[in-house]
């Protein structure tokens, strides 16, 4: 039996050198899959390369990220260029490379409907800043906003605040190190990626009774795990420092790139056998 494998990327697979961590990139001789303004900014190991290959050619897979589309084509992801992809934290299905109108038209309606507007937010956010912690604060495709912070000094009562105020006008926050973001709660991956499945299902790439299985290491991940029928998430960044888990939620038991390695190699061993 075949499964749809969907997987964030940024923490999950791919890594910047600060995110891997020193002692790791000098060891894993990690290969770059993104380079930015002339300089190589995200990694993968050479394992994850062979073992994401190879995943590829036996499974539809998905890669699902909070990044713009054009954010998501700077990556050089091997077992590209994809069929699928979702972008935008949901709010973008890529097909072949081009953005999919229907699907934007459809979340910008469930947007009006429910959640407060992107200008109200941005306002907000900028009433409770300053340049002392906040590097930058930015919007992305539209549809949401983000900060880029000083860690060191951000102030203690920011984010939880901040995520109260958003929690009452239909909109989410989550802080991946130094990027804080806020979203419309109708903006989610596992939707996006039920419109996927649809599709597949529907021209006979994928059977009826497939399995979803995913991965993911942030907030905004929460509700593709919870869609998917087995899951993985690193043991690392933010979703690991709330504690969270669920019954069909595995852990893996190495931080950093070496978990990226890990959740791939879950994806093809022994679960992911049973389910494909």
């Amino acid at each position: 039996m075949t499964a749809l494998v969907a997987t964030d990327l940024d923490r999950t697979l791919i890594f910047s050198r600060t995110a891997m961590g020193e002692e790791q990139f000098a060891c894993l001789a990690p290969e770059c899959v993104e380079m930015y303004q002339g300089g190589p900014l995200s990694y993968l190991t050479p394992d994850s390369r062979i073992l994401l290959e190879e995943l590829v050619a036996r499974v539809p897979v998905v890669p699902v990220t909070t990044r713009t589309p054009a954010q998501f084509t700077r990556i050089m992801l091997p077992g590209g260029p994809f069929r699928y992809a979702v972008a935008s934290s949901g709010g973008r299905i890529l097909t072949d490379g081009s953005d999919d109108a229907a699907w934007r038209e459809t979340v910008e309606r469930r947007v009006a409907s429910t959640s407060a507007t992107l200008d109200e937010v941005t306002a907000a956010l900028r009433a409770r800043i300053d340049e002392r912690w906040v590097r930058s604060l930015r919007t992305a495709d539209d549809l949401f906003c983000y900060l880029v912070v000083d860690l060191d000094a951000q102030p203690a009562d920011f984010l939880p605040e901040w995520q109260q105020w958003c929690g009452d006008r239909q909109w989410m926050v989550s802080q991946q190190g130094r990027k804080i973001y806020a979203l419309p709660q109708p903006v989610t991956k596992s939707a996006a990626l039920a419109e996927v499945r649809a599709r597949l299902v529907a021209d006979g790439t994928l059977p009826a009774d497939a399995p979803v299985l995913a991965a993911g290491d942030g907030r905004l991940d929460t509700d593709l795990l919870e869609y998917a029928d087995h899951a993985i998430r690193p043991c690392h960044g933010e979703l690991h420092e709330m504690g969270w888990n669920r019954p069909h939620v595995t852990v893996t038991e190495r931080p950093g790139a070496l978990a990226g390695e890990e959740i791939l190699r879950w994806f093809t061993g022994p679960l992911g056998d049973r389910h494909m």
